[in-house]
């Protein structure tokens, strides 16, 4: 079987059980003719099921830049997330979103570990964006356990998170991780406000990559933000890639809308898509009127899920 056509069937296959899913903790916020906004776990904050990520506007125009920002905004996106790795992201971001700036929740994130690398990334990505603090701030892709012990170490990079909370310039503190044993090892050291995550239906199904920390986030009340929703996969050797996205993405609008529904029928807060300007506007165009999967559409995902080569595995290996 190809794999852009294995979304396409999977009729063969034994009936599989559902999937965990279910909105429970989850207050939903429906506006005709706009995204639907939820809840961030106890924060109080609600934003849209769609986030606009910062690679969207990497290497755009300062006019392509605006322009792109104006639209997510009047899409009724008021989520926005960027990082220092994104190349010139936050130079283009910062001028764009300023005129909105007090109406939106702005995400940022740094991979330092260490306590004078985060403060130095965070004051950069302060005068970058063109803002005096930031409603969200990230540890970056942690991946490794050794990443874990140097945060919380004396002298990590926490100590920079901590105090920057304290002088206002960051509200809430959280993190992205890149595996389940990162992911976990994190929730036990803190009480973060917020997790970003990869939640796909291929790795959580096909890799045991999810499910887990999912569980374990909703316990702790966090607020769950999802990474991945629209990839298939690795890309296969020779395939062409697509711009700004570094894995295999569902880019036909069926295989799409499927992927994003089966991320945010989890207790999700928001779904960011690939940076990818123009699966970015699918994606908007194709979640603008949001249905939980119903029990036929839980099987079929999970039974294409299993068929899939997923991005991330539990274990590590």
């Amino acid at each position: 079987m190809k794999r852009r056509q294995f979304l396409k069937s999977a009729g063969s296959l034994p009936l599989l059980s559902y999937f965990p899913a279910d909105l429970g903790g989850i207050t939903r916020e429906l506006n005709f003719g706009k995204l639907e906004k939820r809840t961030l776990g106890k924060t109080g904050r609600k934003l849209s099921i769609i986030g606009f990520g910062g690679i969207v506007v990497m290497d755009a125009t300062p006019e392509q830049s605006s322009e792109r920002v104006k639209n997510a905004i009047n899409f009724g996106i008021n989520y926005f997330d960027v990082a220092p790795s994104y190349g010139d992201a936050e130079i283009k971001l910062g001028p764009a979103l300023e005129p909105y700036r007090k109406d939106v929740f702005l995400a940022c994130k740094t991979t330092e570990r260490k306590k004078e690398g985060a403060r130095k990334e965070l004051e950069q990505s302060l005068e970058r964006l063109r803002t005096d603090h930031f409603d969200l701030y990230q540890l970056h892709a942690v991946t490794k356990l050794e990443d874990v012990e140097t945060i919380f170490a004396p002298g990590g990079a926490m100590e920079t998170f901590l105090e920057a909370k304290d002088e206002g310039k960051i509200k809430l503190i959280g993190f992205s991780a890149h595996s389940v044993e990162a992911a976990m090892a994190l929730m036990d050291r803190y009480d973060f406000d917020t997790i970003l995550f990869p939640i796909n239906f291929a790795t959580w199904h096909a890799g045991n990559f999810g499910p887990q920390v999912l569980e374990r986030a909703k316990e702790k009340e966090m607020g769950i933000l999802a990474l991945k929703a629209m990839a298939m996969g690795p890309y296969p050797e020779g395939a062409q890639k697509v711009p700004k996205c570094w894995y295999e993405p569902l880019s036909e609008p069926e295989d799409a809308k499927m992927g994003l529904r089966f991320t945010l029928s989890h207790p999700v807060t928001a779904a960011i898509p690939p940076g990818n300007e123009n699966l970015f506007n699918m994606a908007l165009g194709l979640i603008s009127e949001f249905k939980p999967l119903d029990s036929s559409e839980v099987m079929k995902i999970k039974e294409k899920g299993t068929l899939g080569e997923p991005l991330f595995s539990y274990p590590m290996g």
